[in-house]
Formats: C-alpha cells, structure tokens, sequence
C-alpha cells in the first residue's frame, strides 16, 4: 500500500512539476503532456520488461531496445524534413565526443543497469528513475543555464521526491526485521 501511494505522490509530483502555469519559464502543455505521457510509457515497458520473454544478457537487451529506439526517432525526424537540413559537416569534434559519451555512459552502461535491476529487484523501487531524472533536468537547467524555478516547480519537485523517499523507504531490503529483498515478478 505504501508503495503505491509513494509511486501516485511521485506521479502527481511530475504533473506538478511540468504542468503550464502560464508565467515566465511555463512548459507548453504539448511538452507537460509529452513528459508525463514518456514517464507513464516508461512505467508501463518496466512493468512488461519483467514480465515478456526479454534476453538474458541485460547488455543484449539493452542494445535491442537502443536500436529500436534509434530507428524509430530516425524515422520520425525523416518524416518530419528534419534530415533534411543536417549537416554532418557542422557539427564539431567536441559534439561527437559528448555524443560517444551520452551513447556509452548515458546509454549502454546506464540502461544495461537498469535492465539488470527489473529482474534483480523490485519494479517499484527501480521505476522510482522515471520521477528522479525530470528533477535533475530542471536542477540542471537552473545551474548551467539559468531556467527559471518558481514555487509550483518546487513544490512539484519536492513531491517527487517524497513519494520516491516513500518507495525507497518500503522497498528497501530488510526494512522489516529478518526481510530480504523480494525478487522481481516475472
């Protein structure tokens, strides 16, 4: 029960913290609804992820999904003219390295854990990564590049984080005396 209500906080948390407020620094409501609709789509694929007949190797599963995820958006900015106007020219030395390293660490090593921790613990505790990164985006924003933080941003963040303190804090191995960590359903 605890779980639940601490995955609900942090859901109602994003709708918080990417919900139009109409004011200097406001998400679009098609950018507010796309990042709840990618947190729900995420949720939904962990859940499964544990459930489908995945690949044993978490690092083949990982490049699977990559690949799929890669065609895909390819797909879509093709359909969308967006090739169109690329010039592999333009881009520097400096952007290939940060793209070689969002791909190996930000991807293939990050992912590859997350893939391991669905059959290694349990899927509330692990999809508690979906409320965590919006939190750090809007940090991150606020620090590199000065975005705007008002307080329904604030209040949406720390709500996050309660309902991921609560999974956390349920979910943790051994909370209750002599209790190991549940092993993740199939």
């Amino acid at each position: 029960m605890w779980t639940f209500a601490g995955v609900t906080l942090g859901f109602l948390g994003l709708v918080l913290l990417v919900l139009p407020t109409g004011g200097s620094g406001a998400a679009p409501l098609a950018g507010a609804l796309t990042v709840v609709a990618a947190a729900t789509c995420w949720s939904v694929g962990s859940y499964l992820a544990g459930r489908l007949r995945m690949p044993t190797d978490p690092f083949v599963a990982t490049v699977y999904e990559m690949v799929a995820g890669a065609v895909a958006l390819t797909v879509l900015a093709a359909a969308r003219g967006e090739l169109r106007d690329l010039d592999l020219g333009q881009v520097t030395g400096r952007s290939w390295l940060a793209l070689a390293y969002l791909m190996v660490a930000g991807s293939l090593v990050a992912f590859t854990a997350y893939v391991w921790l669905l059959h290694h613990a349990p899927i509330s505790l692990v999809s508690t990564y979906a409320y965590v990164n919006p939190v750090v985006a809007v940090a991150l924003g606020a620090l590199l590049v000065a975005e705007p933080i008002t307080a329904q941003v604030l209040l949406g963040g720390a709500v996050i984080v309660a309902g991921v303190a609560l999974v956390v804090s349920t979910e943790r191995p051994g909370r209750r005396t002599g209790t190991a960590t549940r092993p993740a359903r199939r």
